[in-house]
């Protein structure tokens, strides 16, 4: 698709969402798709599963430093419609977002929901995954693992709180306060190791993360697994080491010149077979 994808607004499809420029306006695009089984557990509260839908989506717009202006989504029809509408109607009252449309359908099989989330840019350049330069830092807003240990609760096996896997927050006020002075940012929906090698790959250099430094809301003995764990939603972003941050920030590694790998871990390339994060593909 990035054949035929060659819109400057696109950016590639290497992006978070699409950056849209109308005028004096630029608009900031982003879609994601919830099914069943693959995103969320069959049973599951479906008022969780359509507060997840729509926050993951604004979670692409807080990557971007953008102010969220609505939603379009597409609407499985099954069991539990109310208790879907009553959890997307949650989320939206929460971010002050309003529904502007989209389709209801009917199929079987496992469910599948998909929303699109339309925002305004607060500053621009918007920030892209692409910038970050050898000298940098590299930041994390705040802990990962706590889906993590949410879903295996969710699966029976603890008794954790679920509320960050089933309820993730997307942080747009950080977003926004970060965006002017980041060199490059996204969110971290697939695991910090992973999405920490897409910003370098996007930026051309090399990462160099100090895994003793990544905040995790998990017990030490499973920091491995929390840094190669999806669905935390925190923003991964370079910038200067000598920045004023507005907002609570943790240093988690440095950015270096592009050599032979691009994501080192303590001082090493990862194995060839450590997957690092979640991949649709696996």
């Amino acid at each position: 698709m990035r054949a035929f994808a060659t819109h400057p607004a696109a950016r590639g499809l290497t992006d978070d969402a699409a950056v849209l420029e109308i005028g004096t306006e630029t608009l900031v695009l982003t879609q994601d798709s919830m099914v069943e089984g693959i995103h969320y557990l069959a049973g599951q509260d479906m008022a969780d599963v359509a507060w997840k839908l729509a926050a993951t989506n604004l979670s692409d717009l807080a990557a971007k430093g953008a102010k969220p202006s609505g939603v379009l989504y597409t609407h499985m029809l099954g069991a539990d419609d109310d208790r879907f509408i009553d959890g997307l109607a949650e989320v939206l009252a929460e971010y002050d977002v309003p529904l502007l449309g989209g389709d209801t359908v009917a199929a079987n099989g496992p469910r599948c929901f998909s929303l699109t989330a339309i925002g305004r840019a607060t500053f621009t350049p918007v920030p892209s995954r692409s910038g970050s330069c050898p000298g940098e830092a590299v930041y994390l807003t705040g802990p990962v693992g706590a889906a993590m240990m949410g879903f295996e609760a969710l699966q029976g096996g603890t008794d954790h709180d679920t509320t960050a896997y089933r309820r993730p927050r997307p942080l747009l006020a950080q977003g926004r306060a970060l965006a002017p002075l980041v060199s490059a940012m996204m969110d971290v929906s697939d695991g910090v190791l992973l999405d920490a090698r897409r910003l370098a790959e996007a930026s051309g250099v090399t990462i160099s993360i100090d895994s003793a430094s990544v905040p995790i809301a998990a017990p030490e003995a499973r920091r491995a697994d929390a840094l190669r764990w999806g669905d935390d939603y925190q923003l991964l972003f370079t910038g200067a080491e000598d920045t004023a941050w507005p907002v609570p920030v943790y240093k988690i590694g440095m950015v270096e010149a592009r050599a032979r790998h691009v994501l080192l871990v303590d001082g090493m390339p990862p194995d060839p077979d450590d997957a690092l994060g979640y991949h649709h593909a696996r």
